[in-house]
């Protein structure tokens, strides 16, 4: 292992801190927010709001520090986040913020008024950081928010708070969700305001039906202290889901007749207002979440009706799992509410389509074999809708646009000479965008541009001008393809130890994840950065390689995602194990040393491959594993493994733990004690079954620590000297 410098220590840490946060599926943020005519966008910039104008990006301080002090306080509020009303009069600041499971959702909101300059706290009764997603009405006259798991309506100029909900409890949430909805279906922010600002839409999840996972807090007291979790394991019925529309004259709510499954259960997945005042749309997932219906219901009667159905052998992604920017709601409508725009593969390509309002009609608006990785903005007016999306490139982006009435060829937007992974945030009006393209040698540039002709509008930040001074030349990091003995091609990238001699043989370190929520061969800067090795990976003479496998979620198709459909821990090892065997016959691999690691559901890989294929890979390092698939949540594990009353096998085949007496070489395994998304009880169930075969390994528990393993003093450190320490003994690099 090589001595650090600070100034590399403080990298390393800003790099792992990053890793945490993907691992542990950071809820998207947006660096600005646009302007509603699209010709500007805000920004805080040292705790102040400032608006740049396009395409010039003048600055214009709208709120200042100063600003942000309110009567009888000395300091300004610290803003964590910032909404605008409609009318863009008054801003919402968000503040004191606190953290639900694993993000800050909970806090204290105030109203600043443009106009006058003032600053008035919102819910003042009611206990300081436990408002959450509080939000303007249409009509710019109040505030909704939730607290206590009950909804509330606050008049901005009288102050005058009305209670919309009474029954919140920690098992009848409103407005909100409970644990497995944020963490599988993205659902957080759980209410809708009508477009009349005359009533509420809102979940209604029920927990009394799910049971405990109780943690061990036994450090922060002489007595242990018991943490109780909500946490449907896989094989328990579903929480109970409402639909309610409160009346904000009355605070009377009215519920929907949706229907379920009783023996089942079913999921509620997404929910909007239909374009109207009287209709709510819904999209409703049987257990399986193979089949999915579109329903519209009459808020007045409470009747629905389903206008449109799929049905998926596999399963049906929700458009906010492979779309951030519907991670908190969102409808495209278009013609004036008379359609709206629809993800699906059922064609085997994930695409988008036209529906009327009633169902019965469809167009495909985005022609060919490709799949859409995500909606970058709907432009109605022009008749186009732009798309990330990459027809012959699995590792790469590009935008592109097609004509929403599905007439013509799919229409290239990104230069062509910038080959690699574009970005887009583009402007509601589609006039401006911002855009940032990076690939494996191209930092990452930024520029503005216009749109449709990609042109530059403000030529101090320019991408060309980056690709330009790019060396390939000057990289370790290569992108390579690699056909396995079934017949399967995997995209993959390695980085070469420095000062390479192909005459000789080096070790590798695969870094895997495999299953559906995460690609790790990407065309991006920095993809070779191993943020939990202390030092650098090239100078200490390590092969360092990622490859995506089938059930990796990469714009392949629908049969290549859903490959793994009863089939975790099977397939997906099964293609990272004979693409490291063909890997193992490059000429300058040493076949004698090759290393595995992951985290999460990448560690589970990792344990999966070193049991299962143990000639293959003779150190393991795995960082908070699902070791027993049967331990984990049943939103994601039936969606991609069946039901365990009839698919039971299927578990067992996949589970880490069935496979853990075949381990023959060197295997460091970490967990955290307080991990509410991967349980403890997955390390103690894997010690016990290596105890019981007298496997020998090294194992370290992480007191109270969480999934991302960022709590307390030294535990980055010391997890990272951890980790390459054992690898620098077990699998040391440099040439042989």
């Amino acid at each position: 292992m090589r001595v650090i410098g600070r100034k590399t220590l403080i990298s390393f840490f800003a790099v792992l801190l990053l890793f945490v946060s993907m691992v542990s599926r950071a809820q998207f943020e947006k660096e600005f927010t646009w302007s509603n005519d699209g010709n500007s966008y805000y920004k805080l910039i040292a705790n102040e709001i400032v608006q740049f104008s396009l395409p010039d990006n003048k600055p214009t301080v709208l709120v200042t520090n100063e600003n942000m002090i309110p009567k009888g306080h000395t300091r300004p509020l610290r803003v964590r986040q910032f909404y605008f009303s409609n009318d863009n009069h008054k801003i919402l600041i968000y503040t004191n913020t606190a953290i639900v499971w694993r993000y800050d959702t909970r806090g204290d909101y105030w109203v600043y008024d443009l106009k006058d300059n003032s600053l008035k706290q919102l819910g003042k009764s009611l206990p300081a950081s436990s408002l959450m997603f509080a939000k303007f009405s249409p009509d710019n006259q109040k505030v909704a928010y939730v607290s206590g798991h009950n909804l509330f309506v606050e008049n901005i100029a009288t102050g005058d708070i009305k209670q919309l909900t009474f029954d919140g409890t920690a098992a009848i949430i409103n407005g909100t969700f409970d644990w497995v909805y944020e963490e599988e279906f993205d659902c957080r922010d759980g209410f809708r305001w009508s477009p009349d600002s005359k009533q509420i839409a809102f979940w209604q999840i029920n927990d009394n039906t799910v049971r405990n996972y109780l943690m061990l807090n036994t450090t922060d007291s002489v007595y242990s202290k018991v943490i109780p979790v909500e946490y449907p394991v896989t094989g328990q019925v579903p929480s109970l889901f409402k639909i309610g529309v409160a009346d904000i004259g009355n605070a009377q709510t009215k519920w929907m007749n949706i229907p379920t499954d009783p023996e089942y259960g079913s999921y509620l997945t997404r929910m909007e207002w239909a374009a109207n005042s009287n209709q709510l749309i819904v999209q409703h997932l049987n257990r399986r979440q193979n089949e999915s219906d579109l329903m519209m219901c009459d808020v007045n009667s409470g009747a629905a009706q389903t206008i449109y159905s799929e049905k998926d052998t596999a399963w049906i992604d929700i458009l906010s799992s492979w779309d951030g920017d519907y991670r908190m709601g969102g409808w495209d409508w278009l013609n004036n509410g008379k359609d709206f725009l629809w993800a699906s593969d059922k064609d085997g390509w994930r695409h988008l389509y036209k529906i009327s309002r009633d169902g019965k009609k469809e167009v495909l608006i985005t022609v060919g074999n490709y799949d859409v990785i995500a909606i970058s903005r709907v432009d109605e007016k022009s008749n186009y809708v732009y798309y990330l999306a990459s027809p012959t490139n699995a590792t790469q982006q590009y935008l592109y646009r097609s004509r929403l009435d599905g007439k013509g060829k799919a229409e290239l937007v990104s230069p062509t000479n910038q080959i690699g992974t574009h970005e887009y945030e583009i402007s509601p009006t589609a006039k401006y965008a911002n855009h940032k393209f990076s690939n494996h040698y191209t930092p990452e540039a930024e520029e503005w541009i216009t749109l449709p002709d990609h042109n530059v509008a403000d030529h101090r930040h320019n991408v060309y001008d980056a690709v330009t001074k790019a060396d390939k030349s000057k990289s370790n990091v290569e992108f390579f393809k690699v056909r396995t003995v079934d017949g399967i091609d995997m995209d993959g990238w390695m980085s070469k130890p420095l000062n390479f001699d192909s005459t000789k043989k080096y070790p590798v370190l695969f870094f895997v994840y495999t299953e559906a929520a995460q690609q790790t061969a990407k065309d991006i800067y920095g993809v070779q950065y191993n943020p939990v090795y202390m030092g650098d990976m090239a100078a200490d003479g390590y092969i360092y390689m990622s490859l995506d496998n089938r059930g990796s979620p990469v714009p392949k198709g629908n049969a290549w995602r859903k490959a793994i459909h009863r089939n975790v821990g099977v397939v997906n090892i099964r293609d990272q194990a004979m693409a490291a065997k063909e890997i193992l016959k490059w000429k300058f691999v040493d076949p004698a040393r090759i290393a595995v690691w992951g985290w999460s559901g990448g560690a589970s890989a990792t344990l999966n491959l070193m049991f299962q294929y143990p000639d293959i890979y003779s150190t393991g390092l795995a960082v908070s594993a699902v070791t027993n698939l049967l331990t984990y949540d049943n939103v994601y594990e039936e969606r991609y493994m069946g039901l365990p009353v009839e698919d039971r096998k299927d578990y067992i085949k996949g589970s880490p733990i069935t496979y853990a007496k075949n381990l023959k070489g060197n295997l460091l395994y970490m967990h955290g004690t307080g991990d509410d998304n991967v349980h403890y009880n997955n390390a103690e169930m894997l010690i016990n079954e290596l105890v019981k075969y007298n496997k020998q390994f090294r194992f370290m528990s992480y007191p109270n620590r969480t999934h991302a393993m960022s709590e307390g003093p030294g535990t980055a450190l010391h997890l990272a000297t951890l980790y390459t320490s054992y690898l620098n003994e077990h699998c040391p690099g440099g040439p042989k």
